[in-house]
Formats: structure tokens, sequence, C-alpha cells
């Protein structure tokens, strides 16, 4: 076949008839730029699904009708699939990729994700010396652009940064609370004086100008864990006439798990805000009861008038660093290193790391250490230790667990990716068949082509996980609610007023999947492995994924809360 000839079949679909799924032209001149048609249609708001057809006209979804003769620059046959709102993850942690990376997150596209929303405890923006001498040296997200971020508007300048940088997903943020902190006092620990009070007020206003959707605690880790309830309160207070919502990591998630919960609530009621509680979860064996006494609690909160929900993912592990086995008071006044490397305050350290019941969030304690996978190594000659447990390090190294943990920990001179094998399947189940629950997958989005070491599999399987495993397998909760809470309810809980439901004239992020084969491929052993199922999804009305394949494009944009105030 020559070259022209090869063209003119490209455009013109010569060849036979597409099978389901494929894209075929239709007309010039045509009203719409694509057509889906023929698919099972889940809109988003947990209605029953239906047949029909959806509409694309530029970046909207077009008004409603008969589709099947209607001209169109492209059409999706539908058949056997299922057409659903592109999915809101509530909790990403895509700064690097849409910052410095290639914007594409591939392994979140894939999934169907068309929206992540970044924020938990730490954001790029705002910026001040506090800010950037806290910074993390190895992560160069944390100091790209800085000087563009400081000033009033500093959070309005990194989203729009993110959005010039180009991006295959929307993307929007709460602001970090440890970020606020940090601007104001560092990273000493200790009550905020009247002064520093007032600046943490004066950030959270114009990140709440800037477009931010609420504030998000981190608080288990430093210096999230030194601030006080109160001065959450007062944070709350002020995020609260522009709609805000109050999302944190809580205090505990084990031990004091119903506490937290308690003192979440006391936040969100005493600020006068809604309360979001990120990745539910019972964490440690003798804690797995506590799952129902939660679920009740909040309920109970519900029935006297408190908005108080919750997201999760679909594992039995977390992940996070391993400095999360190390007393808070380690990290204050960025001594961490410092404090590791003396023998006495080693010997205290570790002391308090043995104990069995402590006052902080000791995850190497509650996961065991047959329990903790150590992932996130960078160093050549620590390369060995990747994907082994830290009984497994420890018993080679002939040293105690805790002298393991710290030593990799110096010698790599960061906080090391970690996952922490917590939970049970039995509440997990339990969990996503509440109502007031959404899906968050509290990872970042990578390539598979081009990343590097371990990761949780959550970054590439959360969605599909749920759909394959929990829906069609093990058919834990339906499809229309489990598409209900990827989408429209996390649209609704931040109130995004024209995403997350297939409805016209809402923005066109729409995802096209299998449900007979959708499923996640990613383990903890072979993390970085794409879910399958996915055919396409649409951004903006442009596709980035095509046949299960991403095609490049970049349509993202910044997405913003209600107390949004143009400059």
């Amino acid at each position: 076949m020559t070259r022209v000839a090869l063209i003119a079949c490209v455009v013109l679909a010569c060849g036979p008839k597409a099978g389901p799924g494929a894209f075929a032209p239709a007309p010039a001149g045509s009203p719409y730029d694509v057509v889906i048609e023929g698919g099972r249609i889940v809109d988003g708001t947990g209605n029953a699904w239906f047949y029909g057809d959806v509409a694309i006209t530029g970046d909207r979804i077009a008004p409603p009708g008969s589709l099947r003769e209607a001209r169109t620059r492209e059409r999706v046959d539908a058949r056997g699939l299922v057409v659903a709102p592109g999915f809101i993850d509530i909790q990403a942690h895509s700064r690097d990729a849409l910052l410095i990376g290639d914007g594409r997150v591939v392994g979140k596209v894939t999934q169907g994700v068309t929206t992540e929303i970044m924020g938990e405890g730490w954001t790029n923006a705002p910026v001040n010396d506090h800010v950037l001498q806290a910074a993390d040296p190895s992560d160069p997200s944390d100091t790209a652009h800085a000087g563009e971020f400081r000033g009033n508007h500093g959070f309005d300048a990194w989203l729009r940064a993110m959005e010039r940088h180009g991006m295959s997903v929307n993307a929007g943020s709460f602001l970090g609370a440890a970020t606020i902190r940090i601007y104001a006092k560092g990273m000493a620990a200790g009550a905020p004086t009247a002064a520093e009070l007032d600046t943490m007020r004066a950030v959270t206003r114009r990140a709440m100008a800037d477009g931010a959707f609420g504030v998000a605690s981190a608080l288990i880790y430093p210096p999230g864990n030194f601030a006080t309830t109160e001065e959450l309160v007062e944070i709350a207070k002020v995020m609260a006439p522009d709609g805000g919502v109050y999302i944190t990591h809580m205090r505990s998630e084990a031990d004091q798990f119903l506490e937290a919960i308690d003192e979440a609530i006391r936040i969100g009621h005493e600020g006068g805000v809604p309360v979001e509680i990120y990745h539910l979860k019972a964490a440690g064996r003798r804690n797995w009861p506590k799952a129902a006494a939660a679920i009740a609690k909040i309920d109970s909160a519900r029935a006297r008038g408190l908005d108080v929900q919750a997201d999760m993912y679909p594992y039995v592990a977390g992940g996070t660093s391993l400095t999360a086995c190390l007393p808070p008071w380690v990290s204050a006044d960025g001594k961490l290193f410092d404090n590791l490397r003396d023998s006495s305050t080693r010997a205290r350290i570790k002391a308090e790391v043995l104990s069995e019941r402590t006052d902080w969030e000791n995850l190497c304690s509650l996961a065991t250490p047959e329990g903790v996978l150590v992932l996130g190594l960078r160093k050549p000659e620590d390369s060995l230790w990747a994907g082994k447990r830290l009984s497994e390090i420890a018993a080679v190294m002939h040293k105690p667990w805790p002298d393991a943990a710290i030593d990799l920990i110096l010698t790599e001179q960061s906080g090391i990716g970690t996952i922490f094998f917590l939970m049970s399947e039995d509440n997990v189940a339990l969990q996503l068949r509440q109502t007031w629950i959404k899906i968050g997958t509290d990872a970042g989005g990578y390539d598979p082509d081009s990343a590097h070491g371990l990761t949780h599999p959550r970054s590439y399987g959360t969605y599909p996980r749920i759909l394959g495993r929990y829906v069609r397998e093990q058919r834990v909760i339906g499809l229309e609610d489990a598409v209900r809470k990827m989408s429209g309810a996390v649209a609704t809980r931040l109130s995004i007023r024209d995403r997350g439901v297939l409805a016209q004239g809402y923005y066109a992020d729409v995802v096209v999947f299998d449900p007979a084969t959708i499923i996640d491929r990613a383990t903890f052993e072979q993390p970085h492995q794409l879910s399958t199922g996915v055919r396409y999804v649409f951004v903006n009305g442009v596709a980035v994924v095509s046949n299960g394949r991403h095609t490049g494009a970049k349509p993202g944009r910044i997405v913003r809360g209600p107390g949004y105030r143009r400059p």
C-alpha cells in the first residue's frame, strides 16, 4: 500500500467494519464531535443504568436525543460497554507529575480518572522562607517554581503553573494544613502564638479565594501532628464562609481511632464546615472490631445534623514513609537526622518505638515488622532491600528491626516509601457499602514505561479493582453505586457543579469500560502494571485514552472550590 493510500485508509476507516468500542468517522460538518453509541449509561447519580447514546460537542456533553443517525465527526460503538462520568480522585498525589513531570499520569487515566484532587497535608503553595527551609531536598517538586508561588496569590500561581505545564487530567487541590503551619511557624512544635494564628488565618483566606476546596490535614506526620484541635477549629472558621471542607488524615486510625473521629467531628462542628475523613480504616488487628463502631459514630453524627463523610481505597495495606515508625518529636525543628545520629537520643527513640502502646501512630508496631514492606530506596547500595519486609532486612543485617529502620533512613537521607499491611478484607467490604463513602487512590500517577522502584498498587488499580473485584466478582456493591462513589458523590462533596455526572451542559469527562473484563493487575510485588478494561477516556471532550492506550493528549484544566474569586 502506498503512503497516500495508507493515510486515506486511516482517515476514512478502510477495511472491515470496526468492532465494539472502536471509533468510526462520520461526514464533515457534523453537529457533534463525538457520539458514544449504544452503551449502558451509568450517569453518576446512582440512578439505574439505561441504554442510550452520549454526544459531545466541543468540551461539553450535548443535549440528549436520538443519535443513531446523527452526523458526528467520530462515533464510538459502545455496545456491551458501560459509559460513565470520569472518576474524580478525591485523594490524589500527582503534584510531581503535573508540575514537573510529563503530565500524562498514565496509570491514573487508564483507570478512568479524569480529575485529581490533591493537598493532603502539604501543597506546593503558598511559599515563604519557612516553607523553603522545610522542603524535602530529595523531592524536586517541593522547590520547583517556588519563586512564583510567593505572595498573596501563591496558591493560584501553583494551580496555573500545572495547567500551563500541560496535563491529561483536570486538577484541583485543598490547602495543606501542614503548609499553613509551616508558613506561620516553621517545623516548631507547640501551639501557635496569636500572631502566628493570624498568619494561618490569612494564608487560609487567600487560598480559599484562589480556589482551594478547603483545608486538608495529615495529623500523624510532623508538623501536622503538632497542630492543636483549637488551631484547626480557627482555620476551619476562616474557610466556612467560602464553602470549604475540612478533610483529614486523622490523628489516629488505630488505638485512638474512635477518639480521632470525635476530634474531626468537633473541628467541623465548632468550625462550621463539613468533615471528610481520608481513607477510613481501622488499622492493626487489635483495632479491626472498631470499624463497625466508627461507622455507627459517623451515622450518629449525621443523624444529629452534622455533615460527616469519608472516603477509602480498596486495599488492606496503606502506604506512607518509614519515618511513620518514629515518634513525632524526632522530626521537630527539622532535626530528624541529627536525632537519629545521636546515640543517647537514638536509644530513647528505640525504647519508645518498642513500647506496646504509644500516644502516636506507631505503624511498624501495628503492622509488625513482617507486615512492613520497604519500597522507596534510591541509593544503589540499598537496592537489595527494595521489596523486602522489615523483618527480613533486620535478620540479614543482624540487627533489631528499629535499628535496621533507623539505619536505612539515615543511609537514604529520606523518609523511604513503605507499605504497611494493617486492615482486613471484611472491613473493606463493610465500608464500601456505606452510602457516605467515596473512593480515592491516596496515590500519584505513574507511567509504567518510565517508573522506577516500587509503589503501592493503588496507583494503577484502585477503580478497576472496585469495579472488577467488589462489583462484578463479589457483588459487595452495585455498579451504579460504585460509579456514584467515584464520580457524582465526589463532585457534590466538593461543590464541583459541572463535572461528575453525565448531564447536558456538563464538561465532557467520560469513561467507557467493559464491565465483564475490567480489573486491576498491579500487585505489591509488581505494581507497575496498567489495569485492563477501560477502553476510552475523554477529558473536556478530548480522548486521552483510545482503545485502552494513552493518546498523549493533555486537555486537563484547573478545577476550583466554591470560594474562588477571579483576580
